[in-house]
């Protein structure tokens, strides 16, 4: 499905697509707001083929970086209003617009269906437990056309076959890239390359 033939009816946002589009297209700069165009185009096609709603894919797709140029001082300040957990203070962008991102959009958007915002959730660092619409936006943000690492051709191929050996794939070689270049790993990062792995098979 081409995302300008899609139409919002279920009601798990008060928009509809081209409001929400104007509003994501607002909140982060034209590079970025392509990027998530692709991600959700990406999205559908990937919903579409593992038996993913389709409107839940789009939306939480368009969502997914909503927060991403956000300035550090106001992450900090959800995370202490909210009394999110203070590991957080010390991890940054990469980590925030997710886990922070989620209630930021709920403050700003009145958008609260938790399927969509667990998918905004999880989409940087993935989680034990993922819903197929959370594997949906994890694996779409990673491997959209406009992707070019080392690498990606292989991801698409493998998502393409499984999504679940896509989430895996993703998981393995973040953490890869991550140690190869002495960067910080998030805990809850590891928590689930450990779940997924075992899921080999």
């Amino acid at each position: 499905m081409d995302t300008n033939d899609l139409e919002y009816a279920e009601g798990y946002v008060p928009y509809t697509r081209s409001e929400l589009v104007g509003i994501v297209k607002q909140s982060v700069d034209e590079r970025r707001f392509q990027h998530i165009i692709r991600v959700e185009q990406t999205a559908i096609n990937l919903a579409e083929k593992n038996g993913v709603n389709v409107e839940k894919a789009s939306i939480a797709a368009l969502l997914h970086d909503y927060a991403k140029q956000k300035s550090d001082s106001e992450f900090v300040r959800y995370i202490n209003d909210l009394a999110m957990d203070p590991e957080l203070l010390d991890y940054g962008n990469a980590i925030w617009h997710g886990l922070v991102g989620a209630e930021i959009i709920k403050a700003e958007l009145n958008i609260f269906d938790e399927e969509i915002l667990d998918a905004v959730r999880h989409h940087t660092v993935g989680a034990p437990v993922m819903s197929c619409l959370d594997q949906v936006i994890f694996m779409a943000d990673y491997v959209e056309p406009g992707r070019d690492f080392e690498g990606v051709e292989e991801a698409r191929k493998v998502t393409n076959q499984s999504l679940k050996q896509g989430v895996i794939y993703q998981l393995t070689h973040t953490l890869s890239y991550l140690v190869d270049n002495n960067k910080t790993i998030f805990p809850a990062m590891i928590a689930s390359y450990n779940a997924w792995i075992q899921r080999i098979g």
